[in-house]
């Protein structure tokens, strides 16, 4: 295999490189940041000269970006990846963006003769770093198969949800589940709280229970519920996830009454001091704040 662009070295992007770095893949990279370009060239990636320098010395370019203009900036734009790719390359876009994004994404690369798939990102920044991501992938049996010892090396679970598009669209249907989650256990962990409850006995009772979910009972006693809000997946994120969900949602005729109100909610968090840039575990001390709480811990 050729060398692979890797654009977009963010929480989530950063380790994922790191690892194909690490498991001899030759790399080059391109962020906005210095710092992680550099870290990322101490494992033996080279810096571009930008995303056209990325995409004119790679023959599979990834990117790895925060929203859909990020990436439509980068793939579409003047001088973009799209701009400099020549036929029989291949884009892989990882972002987790509107589907509108990603169908735009599929069609100028087939008018191209650039290959496309998209393969957005499952579970957390640790499993990322340790190599043990899930990607819900969208795009041709060939092209799939094509990028897919990259995915090996990034992670161990690799679905192939169906044609172009299917990825990002499946993702949208897992976040609402992740992020939503989120927001009920933050109340109910504040209500808990203000009924004076022990948590870890709250805790066992829920797990014991169909209550239980993958935030409760695994992300969150490695983040909120040991004090750690530092950022995994920040909760200005999970707003814009959760905007991209509920428009999908609209788009598709399917009514989303839990997810506009959680989504509201994620969006006062965000306006409230700093917590747009904390974990999206810390929902639950935003709750608490508001119920006037000492958010509990483990």
């Amino acid at each position: 295999m050729g060398r692979i662009g890797f654009i977009g070295l963010g929480a989530m992007g950063r380790p994922m490189a790191s690892n194909l770095a690490r498991k001899g893949f030759a790399l080059v990279v391109h962020d906005m940041r210095r710092e992680p370009v550099e870290a990322l060239a101490k494992l033996g990636a080279t810096a571009g000269n930008g995303v056209a320098g990325v995409t004119h010395a790679s023959e599979i370019v990834v990117t790895m970006l925060p929203d859909s203009p990020d990436v439509e900036a980068a793939a579409l734009g003047p001088g973009g990846i799209l701009d400099n790719a020549k036929p029989g390359q291949m884009l892989m876009d990882m972002s987790t963006v509107d589907p509108g994004t990603t169908d735009k994404l599929a069609a100028a690369a087939a008018k191209k003769g650039v290959g496309f798939v998209d393969a957005p990102v499952g579970r957390l920044v640790q499993h990322a770093i340790e190599g043990k991501s899930l990607f819900m992938v969208g795009g041709s049996k060939d092209d799939v198969a094509r990028v897919r010892p990259l995915l090996e090396a990034m992670g161990d679970t690799i679905y192939h949800c169906g044609p172009a598009g299917a990825g990002t669209r499946t993702k949208l249907v897992n976040n609402y589940l992740a992020i939503f989650h989120c927001v009920l256990n933050a109340e109910a962990l504040a209500f808990a709280t203000a009924l004076k409850l022990d948590l870890k006995t709250t805790l066992d009772v829920i797990y014991g229970t169909t209550a239980v979910n993958g935030q409760n009972k695994v992300n969150w006693p490695n983040k909120v519920l040991k004090g750690d809000t530092t950022p995994g997946f920040r909760i200005a994120l999970a707003h814009k996830d959760a905007s991209l969900i509920t428009e999908a949602a609209r788009k598709a005729g399917v009514p989303m009454f839990v997810g506009v109100a959680a989504r509201e909610m994620l969006g006062q968090a965000m306006r409230t001091g700093d917590f747009a840039d904390k974990d999206f575990s810390a929902m639950l001390d935003y709750v608490c704040q508001q119920a006037k709480v000492n958010p509990p811990r483990l």
